[in-house]
């Protein structure tokens, strides 16, 4: 049975059981504690929190999931694969054990022929809580299932919670005996890897309290509403039902191995270590496609640099493979072909995906030559200290700046005799991602606890937007935070998140900064408002500070935009889609959005391309632009539903979460998109859109900046005063710039070159007196001393050499010069044949003078270089390496 069959029958069985079918979401995690979704009900989450109803009591998904913690493991195990899929039936306080177990069994055992999977009954084998009676009672009298089949495990292996208080309950397992091939028989509780765990069916009946870990943790009592929650993997049901020995030989991932072994002659079977690499590049092009197709672009940090890292270990797999080349095209072709056929987004997304693959592709193949000799240096310097251990902090830069997954760093490390410190490169990932994180979640929440944002929420229900119709309005004050902490009241100064039942005002999202405004109450209370979010789901807090009286929760209000800005964003809005289009219709699909900002008067947007843009396609782009603003196109937005809105052709962002109806903002004949930000009524009311550039953002993404109404008019003003001012002082018209211009930038190189050779003609010339005025240190002639300040570091390198040149007969010299450049003094020391014969190497000198001087250097035995941060001892570090050349020789 093919997988895309074995997710068909899943839908079908639950939708014809009463349970709504709910899409995939997008692997871009909606939370802000996740990079990516890593289990089936991560959708779900909200729902069994609280925060949100669902909107239907029972649901079933087949969720595309991606999990990279055993990322080493790939390829080395049966099951670990960095994207899976996840069948899930959910009760929302409708069915439960009983429900749910009768469920997992007719669909497992039912013949094939009535839909099911055909798996034989007697092959399962069942696990539960090791208190968990009632589960026991229903597998064995209801199921009949035999009691030697029942296995009762710890709260380890069944239990589950979400690691913090709140919803948790037993788990019960079912696994699959694959036989005696696969291991020693007794059951899962003996051998997981013979008895493989296929479906997990959790039990939330109980509220847990704090404590770390599985089971270190309180049992608080019984939740009000028992839920279900079930995850059957996709594709460990597919390598039983289409009976192979591992996830990497059923039918989605072993065409990609088949290609990756054409592409390298490399068969899949000739020896352990290929077949590993053979799975890894399987797993790894099958989660990159994925990935790419929910919008995410390869970058150094976050799911970015997820995708990276999964990449970039695929293309060096096909490398050690011995494929040579470019190869990510043809794997990644083969993936949207079978992927596509249980996500057709896939299909008609292949262009967009192979462009940013085949960019980072080509990005990564230069990365690695460039990297590699920033790595080279690296050994060389830790070699050169003594330490068999490269330094953390070299192996993070390498990651933050080339993009060197830590693997690879380990493995090249390896091959030069080094370890590497990674409890320190770690900790330097950790630090990293934890401001990123507490970056994010500060600006969402002000750093207060979100239960005092879900309890509003509980008691009032969700804000009301009245922005789209209306600038102000009557509200009430239905939730108060004071520095962060719920409150009865605010007093003057006080700095306050203020919730209303219905308000105006635009929480920031979808690219669209907030709005800005006041809240003035009936007691004559005033509430500046700076900011503002939506934290969780439904609840608009306005961020601020009381600038009059007391405001009360539970008072009466007005609450008002400031409409000059809103008016100045809406504007950036409406060019953010009209660019949008403009982009698409020259470049193609491919540019994609992944991402903006539109401010008062301006406006950023992100897009995929592979190259730059070049400037003639970019005036282009702005004239269009312009031509629609000049047909005074109308603009409307009309709430549909999902489907409506993909026949009719509406764009979507990438990562955005939608739901069952949608917001379409459509611009007369030339824009329709998905969108929840606030537009013009006509495009005339943009004025004029001025493009000011495109540059780079990351592999395959580029970003256009643009300013929009009266700022791009008084762009333009300011760019005609300085365009009058130029033709003044060269005399000629405006077209003739760029030629003067261009003579007047040649002629001065040219003065410079002129400059530049008659500055080092002047240093050479101390050469000859340097070389006749060497001192003689036990036999070594040591020419050491001050050149000129401002002397460059290469001409300084230069002099070095000539004098080392000019001092013959045979004699063991060392050249040592000083000089100070923009304040910093900087060495320059070199040794003879001879000189190193006798044990005096450049390095060793440069190292002590540099330390003299207040800093570091290094370099070869024959010339090194170095410098610090105090010019006033040179002539200090002039003595320090007169004596180690006194010592040496």
């Amino acid at each position: 049975m093919e997988s895309a069959e074995i997710r068909r029958r899943w839908l079908r069985f639950f939708e014809e059981r009463g349970h709504t079918v709910v899409p995939s979401a997008s692997l871009i995690a909606d939370d802000p504690t996740l990079l990516l979704v890593n289990a089936g009900m991560v959708p779900f989450k909200p729902y069994f929190l609280g925060e949100v109803k669902p909107p239907a009591p029972r649901a079933t998904s087949v969720q595309k999931c991606v999990r990279t913690p055993d990322i080493e493991e790939v390829g080395k195990t049966t099951r670990h694969g960095t994207f899976f899929q996840m069948c899930g039936n959910f009760s929302f306080g409708d069915y439960f054990k009983e429900g749910a177990i009768k469920y997992a069994w007719e669909l497992l055992t039912g013949s094939q022929a009535d839909g099911g999977y055909g798996l034989d009954p007697e092959k399962l084998w069942i696990t539960v809580y090791l208190e968990d009676d009632e589960a026991e009672r229903i597998w064995h009298d209801v199921i009949g299932v035999p009691k030697e089949r029942i296995q009762r495990l710890g709260k380890k292996e069944n239990y589950w919670s979400m690691g913090v208080p709140g919803p948790c309950g037993p788990c019960s397992e079912i696994n699959y005996d694959r036989g005696p091939a696969f291991g020693v028989e007794g059951g899962p509780a003996v051998n997981d890897e013979r008895y493989v765990e296929i479906w997990n069916l959790v039990f939330m009946q109980y509220e847990r309290g704090a404590g770390t870990g599985k089971e270190d943790f309180e049992i608080l009592g019984e939740l009000p509403s028992k839920n279900i929650d079930t995850g059957l993997g996709l594709e460990r049901l597919a390598m039983i039902l289409q009976d192979v020995p591992n996830m990497y030989e059923t039918d989605t991932l072993r065409v990609v191995i088949d290609k990756a072994t054409e592409l390298s002659g490399v068969h899949y079977g000739a020896s352990d270590a290929t077949d590993v690499s053979l799975r890894v590049v399987a797993d790894h092009i099958r989660t990159s496609t994925m990935l790419i197709g929910d919008g995410v672009t390869p970058g150094n940090e976050g799911r970015g640099y997820v995708l990276r890292r999964i990449m970039r270990r695929a293309i060096r797999n096909m490398r050690l493979l011995g494929a040579g080349g470019l190869v990510i095209g043809e794997l990644l072709d083969v993936v949207v072909k079978t992927m596509g056929q249980q996500y057709p987004e896939l299909l008609e997304d292949r262009r967009r995906i192979e462009t940013v693959a085949l960019a980072e592709e080509a990005a990564f193949v230069k990365t690695l030559k460039a990297g590699t000799n920033i790595l080279d240096t690296a050994v060389t310097d830790t070699k050169a200290t003594g330490s068999t251990v490269l330094p953390g902090d070299k192996a993070f830069l390498l990651h933050d700046t080339w993009g060197f997954p830590i693997d690879l760093t380990l493995e090249m490390a390896a091959e030069q005799g080094l370890s590497v410190d990674e409890d320190g490169f770690r900790r330097l990932m950790k630090e990293q991602r934890d401001r990123a994180k507490a970056d994010a979640q500060a600006k969402k929440s002000g750093h207060a606890d979100l239960s005092a944002y879900r309890e509003v929420a509980d008691k009032s229900g969700a804000t009301e937007f009245t922005g789209y119709s209306a600038t102000e309005g009557e509200s009430t004050v239905v939730g108060l935070l004071v520095n962060g902490v719920p409150a009865p009241a605010a007093h003057e100064g006080d700095d306050v998140e203020v919730v209303l039942d219905r308000t105006p005002f635009y929480a920031e999202g979808g690219g669209q900064l907030a709005d800005t405004g006041r809240i003035k109450l009936e007691s004559g209370a005033v509430v500046e408002v700076r900011d503002v979010q939506q934290p969780v789901p439904g609840v608009t807090v306005h961020k601020g500070v009381v600038q009059v009286g007391e405001v009360v929760l539970g008072s009466a209000g007005y609450a008002a935009i400031d409409v000059t800005r809103r008016r100045a964003i809406a504007r950036a809005h409406s060019a953010t889609h009209l660019t949008h289009q403009a982009l698409r219709d020259a470049l193609g699909p491919t540019a994609a959005q992944a991402g903006s900002e539109n401010s008062p008067g301006r406006f950023r947007f992100d897009f995929g391309s592979p190259a730059a843009v070049p400037g003639t396609v970019l005036t282009d782009v702005e004239q269009k632009i312009n031509d629609v603003l000049a047909r005074e196109l109308d603009v409307h937005a009309e709430v549909m539903s999902m489907d409506d809105a993909k026949k009719q052709g509406a764009i979507a962002e990438f990562g955005e979460k939608y739901g069952d109806r949608v917001r379409v903002v459509t611009i007369g004949d030339f824009s329709k998109e998905l969108c929840g930000g606030t537009h013009v009524h006509n495009t005339a009311q943009l004025g004029l859109v001025k493009l000011l550039g495109e540059s780079s953002i990351g592999s395959g993404v580029r970003r256009v900046e643009a300013l929009v109404g009266v700022d791009a008019y008084k762009f333009l003003a300011r760019e005609h005063t300085v365009v009058s001012q130029l033709t003044e002082l060269v005399k000629g018209r405006p077209e003739e710039l760029p030629e003067k211009i261009s003579g007047v930038l040649a002629k001065l190189k040219d003065a410079e070159k002129e400059i530049e050779k008659f500055r080092a003609e002047k240093v050479l010339q101390a050469a000859a007196g340097l070389a006749e005025g060497a001192k003689d240190v036990r036999g070594v002639a040591l020419a050491a001393g001050q050149v000129p300040d401002g002397t460059s570091a290469d001409d300084l390198r230069k002099l070095v050499l000539d004098v080392r040149g000019r001092i013959q007969g045979g004699r063991a010299a060392v050249v040592a010069l000083f000089t100070v450049a923009n304040g910093r003094p900087v060495t320059v020391i070199a040794t003879n044949e001879a000189a190193r014969e006798r044990g005096i190497k450049a390095g060793d000198l440069v190292r002590t003078a540099a330390k003299t001087l207040g800093g570091g250097g290094g370099g070869k035995p024959d010339v090194a270089q170095g410098g610090g941060q105090n010019a006033a001892a040179v002539p200090e570090a002039i003595e320090a390496v007169e004596r180690l050349v006194a010592e040496a020789a």
